[in-house]
């Protein structure tokens, strides 16, 4: 009997939304139709969305998304398990796509500039003198990170305006999250604190191993679902 493959995949945009229960009930309607699992975060300021399935369900659920004219330039990392790693089905309204409680942080009005993988793993070759900064949680940094990274002890990312005065200026400072979206925010208040020469990682671990694959990353990548963790070789394989 041939494996199953299923298609993980993860995507966000900051956009001011308004109706959220409409939109709600059309988007759980939806990916109820075609099967699929996941959590989609509806909020004001924005839209976060993690699914698995089969592919050519999702693909048709992107294509009906894409429809929406704030989401028709939406794009979306992708991963590959042998399973369906999501119980249920949600679609929730929350307040803020990634919790910071700063409501002046507003990444749809502006972006700190970002760094490509492919230029990263080059400044990491080079050996360059930077400061590397992991911004998501502890229990995250503990299963894998880039060598020589430098993080904050978060339990929450709502602690990383109050833990940043740990952070040198005085060298680069390119951060990195799961898939860009808190480092999105976390560029904004380290621009807000002063700090001048920030990047941030786009697309994230994710986006990294998809493109360049895993040199200078060292053990795992922590998602948020029943896989727990995953490699460059979940991106990268044909399950």
């Amino acid at each position: 009997m041939a494996t199953m493959r299923v298609l993980n995949i993860a995507g966000y945009k900051f956009i001011t939304l308004s109706n959220l229960p409409q939109r709600q009930s059309v988007l759980l309607e939806k990916t109820t139709a075609l099967e699929l699992k996941g959590t989609i975060l509806l909020t004001p300021e924005g839209i976060n969305i993690n699914l698995a399935g089969i592919p050519h369900q999702l693909a048709e659920f992107v294509d009906f998304l894409r429809k929406d004219s704030l989401f028709s330039d939406m794009t979306f990392r992708e991963t590959n398990s042998h399973f369906q790693p999501f119980q249920r089905m949600c679609v929730k309204i929350k307040k803020e796509v990634i919790t910071l409680r700063q409501p002046d942080i507003r990444p749809e009005n502006q972006t700190a500039p970002d760094i490509s993988p492919t230029e990263f793993k080059k400044w990491l070759d080079e050996k360059r003198d930077i400061t590397i900064l992991d911004t998501r949680n502890d229990y995250e940094v503990k299963l894998g990170t880039f060598e020589n990274a430098q993080h904050l002890d978060l339990e929450d990312f709502s602690e990383f305006p109050a833990a940043i005065n740990q952070i040198s200026r005085e060298k680069p400072i390119v951060m990195f999250c799961t898939g860009g979206i808190r480092c999105e925010k976390a560029a904004l208040v380290m621009l807000k604190a002063g700090y001048s020469n920030v990047y941030q990682l786009k697309g994230g671990i994710l986006n990294y191993f998809a493109e360049v694959g895993a040199e200078h990353y060292e053990g795992e990548c922590f998602v948020f679902d029943e896989r727990i963790t995953i490699n460059a070789n979940s991106i990268k394989e044909n399950v």
